[in-house]
């Protein structure tokens, strides 16, 4: 019975573990935002609309914001596979995704809380066609990269596994300790 309320204790500490690594990710994001000069190299999760084409297109939002040396990257994944390359500022940016999944460009952000035009290729009429769009990233609800959809499914898979492991271990012991009992002790 002690093993298992041992297991029971490492299970609590699995959470709370899980738990201060979030809180971990909110303070890097607090000492990013007293960085001089703006976030400090990272990670972040920010808010981005799209607007303009013919309103069918979409991006992820938000999205993953990166911070190298001073300089912000934003990774724009579409709502469509038909995206081959992205224009901004006269730079050509190619399609990242290898695998047939919706685009994704990593492409640089050069303002907040203000239109950035972009052109996007789409090859889905058939022929090519270039078609301007604009951008508009949020400063105010730049955040920790954790609070991305694709971070927030990992972070369930990765507790949901950690949760079956120790279950598993959980439910040897439990069983072992059964078959003492029912067999008795052991000799």
């Amino acid at each position: 019975m002690k093993r298992i309320m041992n297991l029971a204790g490492i299970l609590f500490l699995l959470a709370v573990i899980s738990a201060a690594a979030s809180a971990a990710g909110c303070r890097d994001l607090a000492a990013a935002d007293s960085a001089k000069g703006g976030l400090a190299d990272g990670r972040y999760a920010v808010d981005v609309v799209l607007s303009g084409g013919s309103g069918k297109a979409g991006v992820e939002s938000p999205t993953l914001l990166i911070v190298e040396n001073g300089m912000y990257l934003a990774e724009i994944r579409w709502s469509s596979p038909n995206y081959d390359y992205m224009v901004v500022d006269g730079v050509t940016y190619d399609n990242l995704s290898t695998d047939g999944g919706n685009s994704a460009f990593r492409i640089p952000v050069l303002a907040f809380d203000e239109e950035m035009p972009v052109i996007a290729d789409t090859l889905a009429m058939g022929a090519p066609h270039e078609i301007a769009y604009t951008l508009h990233f949020y400063s105010d609800s730049v955040g920790s990269e954790s609070t991305l959809p694709r971070e927030g499914a990992r972070r369930v898979l990765i507790m949901a596994a950690v949760i079956i492991i120790a279950g598993g271990i959980l439910n040897y012991f439990a069983n072992k300790k059964r078959r003492n009992d029912y067999l008795g002790a052991k000799r």
